[in-house]
């Protein structure tokens, strides 16, 4: 009995954990931050959603910033003029599965699925391949972190638990101003209607988020697309 339960469990290291571990801990094959001082990238996921997104790209709009965006491929079919408003104003968008599905739960077809379908409906709406992968909860496995269709894989250096609403405004506030604006990539939710998040809880993130935008200006920090923070030379 314990020779099966073994081998069980050297799998799913091999197929989950590991990965996971490689990239939380050693940061091997992923991006996090980029050299750019006093500047950060605002990352989106999740969306598009039909009542946050067009509010966010109003108060990115309104503050003359450009942000990324890894959108759920189905989502992104569903809403396909927001997606075209993303992307016409000027935004990057990224994959972030065709559906909102775990690694963890993924086997290899399924998952080269996600990742194929996703960049097919970004590409059919905008006309542009996306460049950029960020994994659903940021779980990998084996063939995510390693099979990707060429797609850079974007994490993150901040995450603020902006998908629940017991957080605030206030609260949320609070965290973003931990950032130290070190090239830092910033992770953010523009929908709350996945596993575990609240669906008000975007309002929250949005109100916390214009209070960090003016802030921070008034200290000079730039916002950046993610190509503009790690690839400065190819802007």
């Amino acid at each position: 009995m314990k020779k099966p339960l073994i081998i069980i469990s050297f799998i799913i290291g091999l197929y989950m954990v590991i990965p996971t571990l490689l990239v939380k801990v050693f940061s091997i094959g992923v991006t996090k931050k980029g050299g750019i001082s006093n500047a950060v990238a605002l990352t989106f996921d999740d969306g598009p959603n039909p009542l946050f997104t067009p509010q966010l790209l109003d108060l990115l709009g309104e503050h003359q910033i450009k942000a990324t965006f890894f959108v759920v491929g189905a989502k992104a079919e569903k809403y396909p003029e927001i997606l075209k408003r993303i992307n016409e104003e000027g935004h990057e968008i990224g994959v972030h599965h065709y559906k909102h599905i775990s690694n963890w739960l993924l086997g290899p077809v399924a998952y080269q699925r996600n990742l194929s379908e996703s960049i097919n409906a970004i590409h059919n709406i905008t006309g542009k391949k996306p460049l950029y992968y960020r994994p659903p909860w940021g779980h990998f496995n084996i063939f995510s972190l390693f099979f990707r269709r060429n797609l850079k894989i974007i994490m993150w250096s901040h995450i603020s638990q902006d998908w629940k609403v017991h957080k605030g405004e206030m609260e949320l506030y609070d965290k973003l101003k931990q950032v130290d604006a070190a090239g830092d990539i910033i992770l953010l939710h523009d929908c709350g209607e996945t596993f575990g998040a609240d669906r008000e809880a975007p309002a929250f993130m949005l109100s916390a988020l214009e209070r960090f935008i003016i802030e921070r200006k008034a200290k000079g920090v730039q916002f950046m697309t993610v190509t503009s923070l790690i690839e400065p030379k190819n802007t």
